[in-house]
């Protein structure tokens, strides 16, 4: 098996960050970022240097609406997990009061994708959140996100905002 930091970025406790006994527990079967979920994305969320929370991603004609194109919903997704588990990797488990996505140009399927998770402000329970979906190859803008959370367990974690 891997080594003490094999499930670093993935859902669950053992990160390092995780959540204590009263919560509900590791997200191994969350759709974006769970392990254990057989159908889904299985993303690798990491803390970068400048403290945002990032990801690649490569959707497959498996995440296509239309012919050639990802679905939105897809993407939206992962940048959703992009900004909670900015939240998650701190210790913190919130859940998504309110989000708007804008999309900027069409995702192919098997275009390389660098998603970024940011908290941009914080008021009690309440952070709100951005994030972004640039192609890895030039960084073109794909999609943008902003949403509202709300932290449900571990709001003394959150130390940065």
């Amino acid at each position: 098996m891997g080594s003490d930091n094999s499930n670093l970025g993935r859902c669950d406790a053992t990160r390092g960050a995780g959540l204590g006994s009263g919560g509900a527990g590791p997200a191994n079967s969350c759709f974006v970022c769970g392990p254990d979920n057989p159908i889904g994305l299985h993303l690798h969320f990491r803390l970068d240097d400048d403290g945002r929370c990032v990801a690649d991603f490569s959707p497959t004609e498996h995440h296509v609406g239309y012919p050639g194109v990802v679905h939105g919903g897809i993407i939206y997704s992962a940048l959703d997990d992009s900004m909670a588990n900015w939240l998650y990797l701190r210790g913190a488990r919130a859940y998504t009061a309110r989000s708007s996505v804008r999309y900027r140009a069409t995702v192919a399927p098997g275009e390389a994708l660098r998603l970024e998770g940011r908290a941009v402000s914080r008021r009690g329970r309440v952070v709100e959140m951005a994030g972004v979906a640039s192609r890895a190859s030039d960084g073109e803008l794909m999609a943008e996100a902003t949403a509202t959370f709300v932290v449900v367990e571990g709001r003394d974690r959150i130390r940065e905002v």
